[in-house]
């Protein structure tokens, strides 16, 4: 899972970073097998080239375009909603479709740890390209089933999910904010915390640790604070993220 065909030379801590990333993706999670995971990870490269995302994509409203989306035929219908919405029109999620998803009968810690493999898939996904290499071969599932881990100091906020609040974590997830404060992008995927924390280990390792985040008096990268920020804001515009 290296990339032996990069033409410039990878840091170490990032290529240990995306082989847990990998090995995490084909492992039983919280609350979906290894192989729907893997499946995941499949669609979300599969709705890159999907033509039901493309028309409502150039939609007015993604609502007003029906129709069935491209794909592999592994996942139930719902969960492919999920998986190509996220990838192709993020900007254009709203409540009342996060709450359809529900009423197909997508339970909310399935599907926050489906954010959580595509936001990884995503990330990894495009690292390789931007190194102009293809994609990493998809990992064989790990067999298992999932552990229904569900933290007790999860509740419902301001989000659409609940979360585990800022100065709330305890137990085995005492250490999830790692003694930075908790905003929104932090709680966001903590109903199951080890999406989460595959995330951010990602996070961490390409962007920034946490606590370099504020260290304005010492570069710690290649490039300055500001030059990471200014490219942070950068592509996230371009990918119409709206937090």
């Amino acid at each position: 899972m290296g990339y032996p065909d990069a033409a410039a030379p990878i840091r170490a801590d990032i290529l240990a970073a995306h082989a847990r990333a990998w090995a995490w993706i084909a492992a039983p999670g919280n609350w979906l097998t290894g192989a729907e995971r893997v499946a995941i990870a499949a669609e979300t490269r599969h709705a890159i080239d999907c033509r039901l995302c493309a028309a409502r994509k150039r939609a007015l409203s993604p609502e007003a375009v029906a129709g069935e989306h491209d794909r592999p035929g592994v996942l139930e219908p719902p969960m492919v909603e999920i998986v190509h919405r996220i990838v192709t029109d993020p900007a254009r999620l709203t409540r009342r479709w996060f709450e359809a998803r529900q009423a197909e009968g997508v339970e909310v810690t399935r599907y926050v740890e489906t954010v959580g493999v595509t936001a990884v898939t995503v990330s990894l996904d495009t690292f390789a390209r931007s190194m102009g290499v293809a994609p990493r071969r998809l990992p064989e599932p790990k067999p298992g089933e999932p552990s229904g881990y569900r933290p007790a100091s999860a509740r419902m906020e301001e989000a659409w999910v609940p979360l585990i609040v800022h100065g709330e974590e305890t137990g085995a997830e005492a250490d999830i904010y790692s003694g930075t404060r908790g905003a929104y992008i932090l709680m966001a995927l903590t109903l199951v915390p080890e999406a989460k924390r595959a995330f951010f280990d990602l996070v961490e390792t390409q962007y920034l640790p946490s606590r370099w985040m504020q260290a304005f008096d010492v570069e710690h990268r290649a490039i300055s604070h500001a030059q990471i920020e200014f490219l942070a804001a950068r592509i996230s515009a371009l990918n119409q993220c709206v937090y």
